[in-house]
């Protein structure tokens, strides 16, 4: 098997392309560290692309008492707001009253509670609705007549994962995605690690004075088979699943939905012509490689919206549906959905003296990056020249825009692409924020952004997205960096795998030469 020379030592060595693992990174890598990081498949290719999409406090966590995730959360979507307001925007969310679940009094407690533990400065606060006559109300059973309008917000989750690896490969970190960790032994202070290229087979040696093992669902596995540790902590794979429908309600609010059996259930607007339904909370074992919704969940979520909805919601509604392993923390609850979802930070260092591995185990896409500065936090002592806690307050990639102003730039990016339609320039922004712009360059018509695969997609924009964000099968875009798959057609689905096919070579020369 031919090998690559190895790099030079590196401060850090994270293993996973998640959303934690990513943040980490960036989080590192704008403190001064040199970092790599191993990816065996996508950015945000498993847990992190299969979210609801929610930046949230978690309503339903106050009922486990777990008040500092829950405060930690609800101040993370206002600093998440502003730094990426190209992908993170508010919503409202419709909670209707059931009689026979959770009483009035209840319900007006928590969302006071929600309301006021963490700090919220630019979403508006909880209101009571009657449902009778806001137009909310109209796609409901007549059953319920009063419910409470509270504020969360919406992620491109797969976007972030993206844009946080964008931004720490532009801090100097080295991103390596299909590239699997094998084994790394430590040794003489440092961890030796050999990560394989998965399309060519190839093999490197990567130095490292820290390993974190930010490897999700795969956490156990990677400290005991590869890096041969005794897992500090047990992790519990817990299938979320959601089901996509065509769009069931004309407003652009949510609902929140309490079921019998002690879950909610979300309807969310999506990608404009859709509704998103989710979630469900199974307990799975084996390989978490390749989930997927089985058909009783997609009759569970069906069920339980048709509970509220007039029109009730069927299997044969469902246009998409996709599936997760959340890698919680096994806190030893009876439930799946009684599982904690916080944060453990598991720090192995054997003998005072070896170099230390950390492993990351549970947490939430809403707060990954108090997760990334938490994480610094466990490592400083052997980074004394580290520095300062920073992402709290710098934007995002594209993200450099007020929270409230992606209207405006798309307005101006109409202005100076003329031929894009509004609807374009809406999407565009929503993906690349101030962006966009170095992502169009220099075409002054449609025909200049080459080969167009349907809905907007152009030869011009998946090259970027080769190049600049790591993309290299069409799933990576259809499905992860974008939902386009929703709406693009199968002749123009293939001929994307067709075009990408002949990019690949040129994107992957470049980037073997970026990665030396």
């Amino acid at each position: 098997m031919p090998r690559m020379p190895e790099s030079g030592v590196q401060d850090l060595l994270v293993v996973g392309g998640g959303v934690n693992g990513c943040g980490i990174a960036r989080d590192a890598a704008g403190r001064g560290l040199s970092v790599t990081l191993a990816e065996q498949g996508d950015l945000a290719g498993a847990t992190s692309s299969a979210s609801t999409k929610l930046i949230h406090g978690g309503l339903r966590y106050l009922e486990y008492r777990e008040f500092r995730l829950v405060r930690e959360a609800l101040a993370e979507r206002e600093v998440l707001l502003r730094a990426a307001p190209h992908i993170v925007w508010p919503l409202r969310f419709v909670l209707p009253h059931h009689a026979g679940l959770r009483p009035w009094p209840l319900l007006r407690l928590g969302l006071f509670l929600y309301d006021h533990l963490g700090g919220r400065r630019l979403l508006p606060p909880t209101r009571a609705l009657d449902l009778r006559r806001d137009p909310a109300g109209a796609p409901l059973r007549p059953e319920f007549r009063r419910g409470f309008e509270y504020s969360d917000c919406w992620v491109e989750d797969a976007r972030l994962v993206v844009l946080n690896a964008r931004d720490a490969a532009d801090r100097g970190a080295t991103v390596l995605t299909r590239t699997r960790c094998l084994s790394a032994r430590r040794e003489a202070g440092l961890w030796r690690a050999t990560l394989r290229d998965e399309a060519s087979g190839t093999t490197r040696e990567v130095a490292a004075r820290v390993l974190v093992n930010a490897a999700g669902a795969w956490v156990s596995r990677v400290a005991a088979e590869v890096a041969g540790v005794q897992a500090p902590a047990r992790v519990r794979l817990v299938k979320g699943s959601h089901i996509v429908t065509r769009r069931l309600f004309g407003h652009d609010r949510c609902y929140t939905f309490q079921n019998a059996d002690g879950r909610v259930c979300f309807a969310i607007p999506y990608e404009e012509d859709f509704t998103l339904i989710g979630t469900t909370d199974e307990d799975v074992s084996g390989d978490p490689a390749a989930p997927a919704i089985s058909p009783a969940e997609t009759t569970y979520l069906c069920q339980a919206v048709s509970a509220y909805f007039r029109q009730p919601v069927n299997v044969s509604d469902v246009v998409w549906s996709y599936a997760g392993i959340r890698p919680l923390y096994d806190d030893g609850a009876s439930d799946a959905q009684a599982a904690t979802r916080d944060y453990v930070l598991a720090l192995d260092e054997q003998n005072r003296g070896e170099a230390p591995l950390l492993s990351i185990f549970g947490g939430k896409i809403t707060t990954y990056r108090r997760l990334a500065e938490a994480a610094l936090a466990r490592l400083a002592p052997f980074f004394p020249g580290m520095g300062m806690p920073w992402t709290a307050s710098t934007a995002l990639p594209g993200g450099d825009f007020p929270w409230n102003g992606a209207a405006d730039l798309a307005a101006a990016l109409r202005g100076a692409y003329p031929f894009l339609s509004p609807p374009q320039a809406r999407r565009l922004v929503r993906r690349y924020g101030t962006r966009a712009a170095a992502m169009l360059g220099d075409a002054r018509s449609e025909a200049d952004l080459g080969v167009q695969f349907g809905a907007g997609l152009s030869a011009r924009e998946v090259d970027w997205q080769m190049r600049e964000e790591w993309a290299r099968a069409p799933a990576d875009i259809l499905w992860r960096r974008s939902k386009l798959g929703l709406r693009i057609d199968a002749a123009g689905q293939a001929a994307l795998a067709d075009w990408m096919a002949r990019a690949r070579p040129v994107v992957a020369r470049a980037a073997g030469r970026a990665a030396e």
